[in-house]
C-alpha cells in the first residue's frame, strides 16, 4: 500500500523500473548505468520508492516524475539528486539548488550525452567527498 505522500509502493528496484513510463525508464537506465560505471561497488536501495545510492554515506538519488511526492507532479522528467550537493564545486551552476541547504539536483527530460558527461564530473566529485568520511 502506498504511503500517504506517495502514489506507489515498490518491493524492489525491478518493480520500480517496471512501473516507469518508457521515456522516464530510458533516462533512469542511463543514469543508473552512469553511477555504476563511475563508482564500482556503490549500493543501490529503494527509499521513498526511488533508488538511493551510497558508499560510506548517502550520495545520490534518482527520482522520476511518475513517482509522486504528494498529490501532484512537481517536475517533468527524472531528477538526479546529490544528497550532499552543498559540498560540490558547481562553478557553472549545473545543479538546481531550489533554496535548499544541502540537497541539489539536475532534472533530465531526455538522455543528453553532453549533460551526462558533465554529470559524470559531479559524480566523481561526490565520490571523492564520500571517501573523506
Amino acid at each position: 500500500m502506498a504511503g500517504r505522500m506517495q502514489n506507489v509502493s515498490f518491493r524492489n528496484v525491478e518493480e520500480f523500473l517496471d512501473f516507469l513510463p518508457e521515456d522516464e525508464l530510458k533516462i533512469v537506465q542511463a543514469l543508473r548505468k552512469l553511477i555504476f560505471d563511475c563508482i564500482p561497488g556503490i549500493t543501490e536501495k529503494l527509499s521513498y520508492n526511488v533508488p538511493f545510492y551510497k558508499k560510506k554515506k548517502g550520495m545520490f538519488f534518482i527520482w522520476p516524475a511518475a513517482v509522486l511526492w504528494g498529490r501532484n507532479k512537481s517536475f517533468e522528467g527524472v531528477r538526479f539528486g546529490f544528497q550532499k550537493g552543498y559540498l560540490l564545486r558547481d562553478e557553472i551552476n549545473f545543479l538546481d539548488k531550489g533554496g535548499r541547504k544541502q540537497v541539489y539536483w539536475r532534472d533530465f527530460k531526455s538522455v543528453n550525452e553532453s549533460e551526462l558527461e558533465i554529470l559524470k564530473a559531479y559524480i566523481f566529485d561526490a565520490d571523492e567527498i564520500d571517501d573523506r568520511f
